[in-house]
């Protein structure tokens, strides 16, 4: 008899905490990058979008862009994740004789476009150009970086040999180029950057490299900083960019209850982002300015549970009544979004 009622309470403690984890909230996660970049910034603006509809989102930090692929394809909860897009083109490339890259890439697929990152080489006053690194020491970023592959890609394309490629990322780049521990540092972010923007560097004897040469326009696009977007630049700077991407995976709802789930909340909070756009330029980085959700990147798909949110007729599973939005008129983005995905 004891042995049975032992059992029968141990049936209870089982339900009730499986009751108990039923009520809390379902956990959520987007990738992002280090505390002073621009992808941590738009996490936040993304999850600010679930807080006022009662849905949260942990923003994490991250390497960058590399991490952040992985960690939506093999990461537990982590729905989504911001990449660049020469990465994805990178993986695109590698795919189909490697894999590890297929395994990789398998099930990741496309949320929206972002913005445009430019390409910053931070470097003494007397290094004219990114080919005139030859030869010095260069931090490229931390390994599984969108920075990292960025600068290993320019310095391979234009075949440039560093005398070192020092695997730092840019916080800790900054303080050494100031102290002329290193010449120069890559750091690919949407402008205005915060680490420039709020560090004391002096224009007589640092400056941002112009990159125009030709054999980086087939993976690049040509952009340019404005004069005056950093305390220490007095002229505009021509150089390249790439675009930021947010990632999410291809959840299957049928096939248990974490996918039906995770593929909910990305239902959600694609509907969220698109709604909610006109709020995001208006209060949000200054890049949500730029974003077009249309410009998807060539050779990648979206998600089944992405197009479930773009349905006009979708609703957000709110928690708590978000705020109606000042601006409306986003269901030209919609329909553009849905004309998109039919080619």
């Amino acid at each position: 008899m004891k042995a049975f009622i032992f059992r029968i309470a141990a049936v209870l403690l089982a339900v009730f905490t499986a009751n108990l984890a039923g009520a809390q909230e379902f956990e959520r996660n987007i990738m992002t990058g280090g505390p002073t970049g621009t992808y941590i910034q738009i996490g936040r603006d993304i999850a600010g979008l679930g807080a006022q509809c009662g849905l949260t989102l942990n923003v994490v930090e991250s390497a960058g862009s590399l991490e952040n692929f992985i960690g939506v394809r093999k990461r537990r909860n982590t729905q989504f994740g911001i990449v660049q897009s020469d990465v994805l083109e990178y993986l695109k490339t590698f795919e189909k004789g490697d894999a590890e890259v297929q395994d990789a890439v398998r099930g990741v697929k496309i949320m929206f476009p972002l913005y445009d990152e430019e390409v910053h080489v931070l470097a003494r006053a007397d290094i004219a150009g990114v080919r005139d690194l030859a030869g010095k020491k260069v931090a490229v970023g931390v390994q599984d970086s969108g920075t990292f592959l960025t600068a290993s890609l320019v310095l391979d394309i234009l075949q440039v040999k560093a005398a070192e490629r020092l695997p730092l990322n840019p916080d800790q780049a900054l303080p050494k180029l100031l102290s002329g521990e290193i010449d120069a540092f890559f750091y690919v972010a949407g402008a205005p950057a915060s680490l420039f923007k709020d560090a004391e560097i002096d224009p007589a004897q640092f400056h941002l490299l112009p990159i125009t040469e030709a054999p980086l326009l087939a993976t690049y696009t040509k952009a340019t900083i404005p004069a005056g977007t950093y305390g220490f630049q007095t002229d505009a700077v021509d150089l390249i960019a790439v675009k930021a991407v947010l990632m999410t995976y291809d959840y299957d709802p049928a096939r248990n209850a974490y996918h039906r789930e995770s593929c909910a909340s990305v239902s959600d909070f694609s509907n969220l982002i698109v709604t909610g756009l006109d709020k995001l330029k208006e209060t949000g980085h200054p890049k949500w300015k730029t974003v077009d959700l249309t410009a998807i990147p060539p050779g990648w798909q979206i998600g089944a549970c992405v197009k479930a949110g773009l349905a006009l007729d979708y609703t957000p599973r709110c928690t708590a009544k978000p705020e109606p939005a000042e601006t409306g008129g986003n269901e030209e983005y919609l329909d553009l979004l849905k004309k998109r995905l039919s080619e």
